[in-house]
């Protein structure tokens, strides 16, 4: 059953393979640290997500899935390369990378994740908290 409640939020790919539009309230933006995400995007992640139901794909036409691991997949445009989504398992849940919505977001990064993975290149000083 489609979501006709008013679109909360935009976004996509670079090339605009991959284009979502959102019906519902997103999570502040947590950055992940952890050696995948830093692998996927070439350094750290900061991901959104909203309840699966609110998340409707506009054009899918290069959207593929590589399953990360037996808890997740990773969506990501076949064209441009750009990493889109993280998809858990059993959740009703789907992170989006906040670097593909449209602007004005509207959100704020409120903490950093397994940041004991975190890259020796870098150092986190920006104050928010912060888990291992």
């Amino acid at each position: 059953m489609a979501n006709d409640a008013p679109i909360t939020a935009s976004g996509g790919c670079l090339c605009g393979g991959v284009r979502y539009e959102i019906r519902g309230p997103m999570r502040p933006v947590v950055a992940c640290h952890c050696g995948q995400c830093r692998r996927t995007h070439g350094h750290y992640a900061a991901y959104t997500n909203c309840a699966r139901v609110d998340l409707t794909m506009v054009e899918d036409r290069s959207l593929s899935w590589f399953r990360s691991s037996d808890k997740a997949r990773r969506g990501f445009c076949r064209e441009c390369g750009g990493s889109v989504f993280w998809a858990p398992e059993g959740r009703s849940y789907v992170s989006i990378a906040a670097g593909t919505l449209d602007e004005p977001t509207g959100l704020a990064t409120v903490k950093h994740i397994y940041v004991a993975s975190k890259g020796d290149y870098y150092e986190i000083t920006d104050g928010l908290e912060q888990e291992p």
